[in-house]
């Protein structure tokens, strides 16, 4: 683990002596950021309070900067190590400036007075995070998004070297969720620091993270990068899913398909389909879908919630084979709905579908 500013070895965390996750290792350098993710209750914030030391190892070790943080005094960790968890904060009489200015106190001294050089770095905090607009507002009166934003300027106006994060998009919008990972990707980058955070969000998780922990039946099921845990059908194992599947392709979750003989067919390609999959879907009709290509977008998702999907081989024109199944299977369809008014060389099958319907009086 060599050249790690941030490296678990053989940990077990948990409460008391029972342990909630055991034989634990990972580690993370300079400039990257490690996501963990896995089912509710696997234990991923209790990693994380272990790993800060605000929780006792059970067993095993977590060095910091090369140091073991059991040798290390708060103030020594405080410098080097920065958090921010999801608690709601309450205080009497402190305004958003004073939470974030509390990041300052490893450098202040035993009085915590803020100095000049402390301010500018408060002040570009609260820049960073785009909440120099509340500096004077009290924290009771601001939403759950502007307090977990406000937490994270805190953390960086301590000015760490690890940073460690626990779900911190959990009460922000899809737009300052992305906000935030970006401004986490920058400080990355720009200063170094190396990032530990737990994700719900995995489409999140698959864009924003170098390597993911997974933890499930109290261990690390799986580590590696992004690219290697969101393959074939590993998410959906790692969460148990039985009501929808994980498609790796969009970083998101598709419902249940409806089973049974299909009511309607769907002529769609290049994306053409997909809301139409899904609202049918919505409403309990199973349906039938093709031709779709294999690389085509909404194969994904036609596989996922289609009864019947009739495909094609990537990159080859539909074949006289494929349109004369998906043809037999529109016969036996109530209705027909044609999502595309395209039509070239590659999907020339599903013209003859189109032309086919209109001749049925189905489309």
């Amino acid at each position: 683990m060599s050249g790690a500013v941030l490296a678990a070895k053989d940990i077990s965390v948990g409460y008391g002596k029972k342990a909630v996750v055991s034989g634990l290792s990972f580690e993370v350098s300079t400039g990257e950021i490690l996501t963990l993710i896995g089912p509710n209750g696997a234990g991923k914030s209790t990693i994380l309070r272990s790993t800060a030391a605000q929780l006792p190892l059970l067993s095993g070790t977590v060095t910091l900067a090369g140091r073991d943080m059991k040798e290390m005094n708060v103030h020594e960790t405080a410098r080097k190590l920065s958090v921010c968890f999801t608690e709601r904060i309450t205080a009497e009489r402190m305004n958003c400036y004073d939470l974030v200015a509390t990041g300052r106190y490893p450098y202040t001294g035993r009085l915590g007075v803020l100095s000049q050089e402390d301010r500018r770095i408060v002040q570009e905090a609260m820049e960073l995070t785009g909440i120099t607009y509340l500096a004077g507002t009290d924290i009771r009166c601001i939403s759950d998004g502007q307090r977990q934003t406000a937490m994270l300027a805190r953390a960086i106006a301590q000015e760490p070297e690890v940073l460690i994060l626990d779900e911190p998009t959990s009460f922000l919008d899809i737009s300052n969720k992305l906000r935030l990972l970006t401004l986490l990707r920058e400080l990355v980058r720009s200063r170094g620091i190396a990032v530990v955070q737990s994700l719900h969000e995995l489409d999140l998780a698959q864009r924003f993270s170098d390597k993911i922990v997974c933890i499930r039946d109290h261990k690390a099921d799986r580590t590696g990068t992004p690219e290697e845990i969101f393959a074939g059908d590993y998410i959906s194992t790692l969460y148990g899913m039985n009501a929808g599947v994980f498609l790796p392709d969009f970083g998101t979750a598709e419902a249940q398909r409806i089973t049974g003989e299909p009511e309607v067919f769907v002529i769609g390609g290049g994306g053409s389909g997909i809301a139409t999959y899904r609202r049918l879907q919505r409403q309990g009709i199973p349906f039938a879908a093709g031709v779709i290509h294999e690389n085509d977008m909404e194969y994904p998702v036609a596989r996922s919630l289609a009864s019947v999907l009739v495909a094609e081989k990537a990159f080859e024109p539909i074949s006289d084979v494929s349109t004369e199944g998906a043809l037999e299977v529109m016969k036996k369809c109530g209705k027909v709905i044609c999502c595309t008014d395209g039509f070239g060389t590659m999907n020339a099958g599903n013209r003859r579908l189109l032309e086919e319907a209109q001749k049925m009086g189905k489309l």
